[in-house]
């Protein structure tokens, strides 16, 4: 079972999914998956793997759709890791398929894009996301959407959202989490994710320059160094942005890859000491008025991670009612398997 790389669709969804992953604002690090259903079989992201990267690689493996779709019905717990309906002798190379998997299988449509929009992130975490999105999406043509409070990723997800579906669904937003979208064609998916992610677009609030040089002086001597994206200092330097980031953990990704939320530096501490004392050392920490550093020991893909709560945060109006993360569903993601793995993957990139 193979599916040429000279399908013109199959050509599409790479072609698309590489350019959803260079987006920033679109999808970070690891982040998103993407699939294509062609006779009988769910052509799915590989956990760990990178949107960006699917032009240079092979990052998409081949799983069964109808026993898939079966084990999903009757909440069977093999549906999550959906290793045990992957086709083998069609994936050489032994990837593991996404943890959305499940997800993309109960969504009809031949192609489906799951992505972590920064401007979807900015309206999921609301209390009143729902009605938000409401405001923007209601009337939009070609458009029908449901919306997911937030519910662990992988088979409790693929649940929620075909427990809320209406019939045409081709949208769904799920809370403090991203965007999925479905077309019968990439081309049209690709489309859509375009028409609805201008269609949840919010103003971005500007942010003073980082301080450089005093995060060097800071840097010096600690575990810590300068972010490789010069953005990800908005969220220290943007008084707003800070407000909201200390709070708490907005979605799942930075969770994976930095950690529980920020820690703030204080005046006269020192990220070193910040280092020393900490049981578990902060992947990111925020220097108010001056910036951000980011950890020397961070997981691939951090850097992104770090840009995007910037940008994430800087559409989110100051005074807007937010929904963070709670310790358990923290807890329920670091300790998952299937993120476990994830995590693994990109600390053997890292090396």
């Amino acid at each position: 079972m193979t599916l040429s790389t000279n399908d013109p669709e199959f050509a599409a969804l790479k072609t698309l999914s590489a350019a959803l992953g260079r987006d920033p604002r679109r999808t970070q690090a690891a982040g998103g998956n993407t699939s294509l259903k062609r006779d009988g079989v769910l052509w799915v992201k590989a956990s760990g793997t990178w949107l960006a990267e699917a032009e240079a690689r092979e990052i998409f493996l081949p799983v069964q759709l109808e026993p898939l779709l079966a084990a999903i019905a009757v909440n069977d717990e093999r549906a999550a890791k959906a290793t045990d309906f992957v086709i083998a002798e069609a994936n050489p190379l032994n990837l593991r398929p996404s943890v959305e998997t499940s997800v993309h299988a109960v969504l009809p449509q031949a192609a489906v894009l799951h992505i972590h929009c920064v401007e979807t992130g900015a309206l999921v975490g609301r209390t009143d996301a729902e009605a938000e999105i409401a405001a923007r999406l209601d009337g939009l043509a070609g458009v029908t959407w449901s919306y997911v409070p937030y519910v662990k990723p992988g088979l409790p997800l693929a649940r929620a959202i075909d427990a809320v579906s209406k019939p045409g669904t081709n949208v769904v937003v799920l809370g403090n989490h991203g965007l999925i979208v479905a077309a019968d064609t990439v081309a049209e998916a690709g489309q859509l994710v375009e028409r609805v992610s201008s269609a949840l677009a919010s103003p971005v609030r500007p942010a003073p320059a980082a301080d450089l040089a005093a995060l060097e002086a800071l840097a010096e001597g600690s575990p810590y160094r300068l972010p490789e994206d010069p953005i990800a200092h908005a969220t220290a330097t943007d008084p707003a942005r800070l407000a909201i980031a200390r709070q708490g953990t907005l979605y799942p990704d930075h969770v994976v890859f930095l950690g529980s939320g920020i820690a703030v530096l204080d005046d006269g501490d020192t990220p070193a000491a910040l280092a020393e004392r900490a049981a578990l050392a902060p992947m990111l920490v925020a220097v108010p008025g001056k910036g951000v550093l980011i950890h020397k020991d961070v997981l691939r893909g951090g850097d992104a991670l770090a840009r995007a709560l910037a940008d994430v945060t800087g559409r989110i109006p100051a005074d807007a009612p937010l929904h963070f993360l709670t310790v358990e569903q923290e807890q329920e993601l670091v300790t998952w398997d299937a993120e476990i793995y994830r995590r693994a993957l990109a600390s053997a990139a890292k090396r």
